[in-house]
């Protein structure tokens, strides 16, 4: 008798909980209100779609929010802000419909720039735009508010901190941030891709490449930066690297 009597109350307890989640997972998504007129004027990725694909990035968005949390450490932070952090997390992914990233649980925004001890104002060597964690920030990303509109609201250059930052989980997601994202890039192509970066490094040493020195850091850095560039201005970088835009493109396109 007994046995029956906690089988039902498990079973009362497992319909209250999954009746509650539900409850709370419909609130959280009416919640979320994506602008399409804000999406449109804003992410120049998302005005290049058309009308089926604009509407899954939407979706991904909305899917990306329902996530993630996003916390304002010393700042306010807007719902336009947040459609801005999730567009840059959905951009690179775009064509992988199932992706997910498992690694990022929160993004900690910050008015500005920081510095190592995470102070976002005073002249305290504070030239973190965008970072992600590790150790106790393990699966927390920490961005600049400043950097992240800034990379929106310039469409003619090649940067955005942003997706910079999302790049680097998804080099991360295979266990070493190491600019071979293994989720991305066959095997067959890791030698030819590693060429690549030291040819291109090289060139940028020299002043021959406009690709931004910051790329010559390491190879993970480079990674991220030549993806921002791909995202930002795919037309100029098949233009000028026509075998680095084929390789990306070959990484990004999920199809």
């Amino acid at each position: 008798m007994i046995p029956f009597i906690m089988l039902i109350s498990i079973a009362f307890f497992a319909l209250w909980f999954f009746s509650t989640t539900n409850k709370r997972d419909k609130t959280l998504q009416q919640s979320i209100t994506v602008s399409v007129d804000f999406l449109e004027e804003n992410v120049l990725f998302y005005k290049r779609l058309d009308a089926e694909e604009k509407d899954q990035f939407e979706t991904d968005v909305k899917d990306f929010l329902l996530h993630v949390t996003v916390t304002g450490i010393d700042t306010t932070v807007a719902d336009t802000d947040k459609l801005l952090i999730a567009s840059a997390a959905v951009i690179p992914i775009f064509y992988f419909k199932q992706w997910k990233y498992q690694n990022l649980r929160e993004v900690l925004v910050y008015s500005d720039a920081i510095n190592m001890n995470f102070e976002s104002s005073g002249n305290t060597n504070r030239d973190i735009l965008g970072m992600v964690g590790a150790g106790s920030f393990e699966g927390k990303m920490l961005l600049s508010k400043h950097a992240l509109q800034q990379g929106f609201k310039n469409q003619t250059d090649k940067s955005n901190t942003a997706i910079h930052e999302f790049i680097h989980l998804i080099d991360k997601s295979d266990g070493d941030m190491d600019g071979i994202p293994g989720v991305l890039l066959d095997k067959l192509y890791v030698i030819p891709w590693i060429n690549m970066i030291h040819e291109q490094m090289q060139q940028i040493a020299k002043n021959k490449s406009d690709i931004s020195p910051y790329a010559t850091m390491n190879k993970a850095e480079f990674f991220a930066v030549v993806a921002e560039y791909f995202f930002e201005r795919p037309a100029l970088l098949e233009e000028k690297h026509p075998r680095l835009y084929a390789m990306l493109s070959e990484m990004f396109d999920g199809r």
